[in-house]
């Protein structure tokens, strides 16, 4: 163990969670897994205030209106389309995977499909987390988990929400 507190994980890594189309439910299972996040990112569909509150409260986050999202409010940095750096890699968040300038950057992130799904286009690694609430197909609740340092991405996963 070192001395973060993570099993195989470089003292300078960073852990970021990355979830969507919650639509109003943080499952006590998804809670669990965010604990110890280090950022959060969220694809849009979250449609509760509240939710986007609690979800302050754990870590910092960055996310943005999904198809479901656009009555609410969640602050003026949520938009239809987030671009950030974070530790050396540069991020494009959308709900809509077409919304995403994949030729910019080197994390593109989406939700709306509620299927999991990773690819790499051209030098863009494209992630959907799926849904951690109303999953479609057979695979259940899913969000996915990387760990990134110094402009690299270190891991990938999807994590299965019980």
């Amino acid at each position: 163990m070192t001395e973060s507190g993570r099993v195989g994980a470089e003292p300078e890594a960073k852990r970021i969670d990355i979830i969507s189309d919650t639509h109003g439910h943080l499952s006590p299972a998804l809670l669990e897994q965010l604990e110890g996040a280090d950022l959060i990112i969220h694809a849009g569909d979250i449609t509760s205030e509240m939710d986007w509150e609690h979800l302050c409260t754990i870590a910092p986050i960055r996310g943005v209106l999904g198809n479901n999202d656009y009555y609410r409010d969640y602050g003026p940095e949520v938009q239809r389309l987030a671009l950030f750096t974070y530790e050396g890699l540069r991020f494009a968040v959308a709900h809509y995977r077409e919304d995403l300038p994949v030729d910019d950057v080197d994390v593109a992130v989406c939700g709306h499909t509620h299927r999991s799904r990773v690819l790499e286009m051209g030098g863009c690694l494209v992630v959907n987390p799926g849904s951690a609430t109303f999953p479609r197909g057979s695979r259940g609740a899913t969000m996915a988990r990387m760990m990134v340092s110094a402009g690299e991405v270190l891991s990938l996963k999807i994590i299965d929400l019980e």
